[in-house]
């Protein structure tokens, strides 16, 4: 759409200077090579000029930089493309098409919507000051207007598929996340605005797509991509499957959302909370998602680990198992194989090999009974129960930690109502997150992520190259103007455009 906009221009410029010409009475000929010579420079300074105003977009050091750069190779070649048309291809094209006796637009005399616009320019010319101060002011309005604009850097795609996140339990088995799945097709079977889906069990999607936010592999996590039949209905099944995997999905936490547009973010509202205690770490972030959750646009907040499970502690008397030859490493393997299983062969299914796994029966891996009498063999022969030289207790533990340069870290996330933008939330949020801060224990720390950490990284590598914009935009002014007195004349009238800017974001939302 940029492109196709500057596309037309030159070509019109060169078409409306030759059909002036042309009504002045020159010949095809002349009024081609007057549009030539009169229009080629200027025009090629004003492609360069627009050329570089995408230098940052497409040079930014970030994976933003990495997304946009296609859109400013595209640019840069439409637009070298649309001037060559325009000062070789269209006055050619003109001598040929051109009438040779062109009457003159409205014979001399100025149309109405021109006498008014003269009238105009002349009222202001002689009010010069007023108008000066007037512009000024609309200026700076137009400068506290765009602070209530939100700020997005890329918006959601507009392709129908949606995105589906099943997250269980991070104690669940891939058996169980299994069962939900079969459950969730269901409901997709029955949705007639669906045209067809696909779903990857214990892992994400395959990238099949630039921004697509990959998973990592987990039992208890399954990911489906839906296919809409069409962009008008995919917010209608959003909406509709919302709502059928409410009630008996209290234990799963489904999110649905459109694919993204840039780099992908996941969650928008994202908050990092680090520490060097877990347990401390996880109760301040319970204590900030009940702050965020305050917010009136804040929606499903969930944490990427945070829910502590049952499991068994086993506690090896060291002692006793140093008598009888025994190592923890010997200990653990045989837990191992009850519980989890141990490869003993693998078998070949077309072109891929299968591992064969011996472990004990489902009920048995279920009781304690079986840990307890499990016989742990020796070095002499002899094997003695588990029971012998460990201890057995129930506790509470988290099945997952993350750490961040080391720090174990929750992370708080939750989604947004539409039309609200995440940094919006984190402005309205700003305060109360200072003052959240200043409680926590030293060395405990709160930061934003999500879409206004990335916006952030994505800005700050745009505005890293901006002095290689400005240069290049005013060597390529000066070139042409061979006036500092004229290049400033158009570098203080550029940005007065922020107060049309301002104006029609503000109008439009």
């Amino acid at each position: 759409i940029i492109a196709l906009g500057l596309l037309v221009d030159d070509a019109m410029i060169a078409v409306e200077m030759m059909m002036k010409k042309l009504e002045e009475g020159a010949d095809k000929v002349t009024a081609a090579t007057y549009t030539y010579t009169t229009t080629a420079f200027p025009m090629l300074t004003g492609t360069l000029v627009t050329i570089a105003g995408f230098v940052p977009v497409g040079f930014a050091k970030s994976s933003a930089g990495e997304y946009c750069f296609t859109m400013f190779v595209v640019i840069a070649v439409a637009l070298i493309a649309s001037w060559i048309v325009a000062v070789l291809f269209t006055p050619l094209t003109g001598v040929y098409i051109l009438s040779s006796n062109m009457a003159g637009h409205g014979h001399g005399q100025p149309s109405a919507l021109a006498r008014t616009f003269h009238s105009l320019l002349d009222k202001a010319l002689r009010r010069k000051w007023s108008v000066i101060a007037g512009t000024v002011a609309l200026f700076l309005l137009a400068v506290v207007g765009m602070r209530f604009v939100q700020q997005q850097l890329f918006p959601a795609s507009d392709r129908p598929e949606l995105l589906l996140n099943l997250t269980l339990p991070q104690s669940a088995s891939l058996a169980a996340t299994t069962e939900v799945v079969t459950r969730v097709e269901k409901i997709l079977a029955a949705e007639k605005d669906i045209s067809h889906w696909s779903f990857y069990v214990g892992q994400g999607a395959v990238r099949f797509y630039l921004p697509l936010d990959a998973q990592l592999a987990n039992a208890f996590f399954a990911q489906a991509v839906i296919v809409t039949k069409d962009l008008h209905v995919r917010d209608a099944v959003k909406a509709r499957l919302e709502a059928a995997l409410g009630p008996g999905y209290e234990d799963v936490l489904v999110r649905l959302s459109p694919l993204e547009l840039g780099p992908p973010v996941g969650w928008p509202l994202k908050y990092r909370v680090a520490g060097q205690d877990p347990e401390r770490t996880r109760q301040a972030a319970l204590a900030l998602a009940q702050l965020i959750g305050e917010h009136q646009a804040v929606r499903n907040i969930n944490y990427d680990w945070n829910e502590p499970a049952k499991a068994v502690r086993i506690e090896v008397d060291q002692d006793r198992a140093r008598l009888l030859g025994l190592s923890s490493q010997q200990v653990a393997s045989n837990i191992n194989s009850v519980l989890s299983g141990q490869t003993v062969t693998q078998v070949r299914d077309a072109t891929y090999l299968v591992n064969v796994v011996a472990r004990a029966l489902p009920d048995e891996r279920a009781q304690l009974e079986t840990l307890r009498n499990l016989r742990i063999g020796g070095p002499n022969g002899r094997s003695v129960p588990l029971a012998q030289i460990a201890s057995f207790s129930y506790v509470l533990e988290a099945p997952l930690i993350w750490r961040r340069q080391r720090l174990p870290t929750v992370t708080v996330q939750a989604d947004l109502a539409p039309g609200i933008e995440a940094a919006t939330v984190n402005k309205d949020l700003r305060q109360a997150l200072d003052e959240f801060r200043a409680k926590l224990p030293p060395g405990y720390t709160v930061t934003a992520g999500g879409t206004v950490e990335d916006s952030a990284k994505a800005e700050a590598s745009i505005f890293a190259v901006f002095p290689l914009m400005v240069f290049l935009m005013i060597t390529i002014l000066m070139v042409q103007m061979m006036s500092f007195q004229r290049l400033w004349l158009v570098l203080l009238t550029a940005p007065l455009a922020i107060i049309g800017v301002a104006a029609a974001l503000l109008l439009s939302g």
